[in-house]
């Protein structure tokens, strides 16, 4: 009897169905609003860094879902992992400068650990099928 590769019955589907896409999402949804009360001179600097890194997480998960193979994945969530760790360090200094209300600061901060403890999870089902 022949085996099929691993690989060959790989197939995500949908990625707006991930629980991690959603709540990715989610936080780009939240993180616009709070990139709207940084002071101007902060818009470019802090904001677009802020951004990006938010768009970076939900972006990653959906491409990453395109992939051939499983291990290809993972990866994608890896950069989408190391995303949330620099948004991280954004919300904390956004936090020390004074820019964004402690409620928004402390909604964003518990979305972003819902959002990698999500990723951390699919990635390890992905790694052990």
């Amino acid at each position: 009897m022949l085996r099929r590769p691993a690989h060959s019955d790989w197939r995500m589907g949908d990625f707006r169905h991930l629980r991690a896409w959603q709540e990715a999402k989610h936080l780009v949804i939240l993180s616009r609003d709070a990139i709207r009360s940084l002071p101007r001179i902060e818009t470019y600097a802090l904001g677009t860094q802020w951004q990006r890194a938010a768009y970076s997480v939900a972006l990653n998960i959906a491409e990453g879902a395109s992939q051939a193979s499983r291990k290809q994945f993972c990866r994608y969530l890896e950069i989408a992992k190391g995303s949330l760790d620099e948004l991280q360090g954004v919300l904390d200094l956004a936090d020390a400068l004074g820019y964004v209300p402690t409620d928004k600061l402390r909604h964003l901060r518990l979305t972003r650990t819902h959002c990698a403890q999500l990723l951390v999870a699919l990635r390890r089902r992905l790694s052990a099928e």
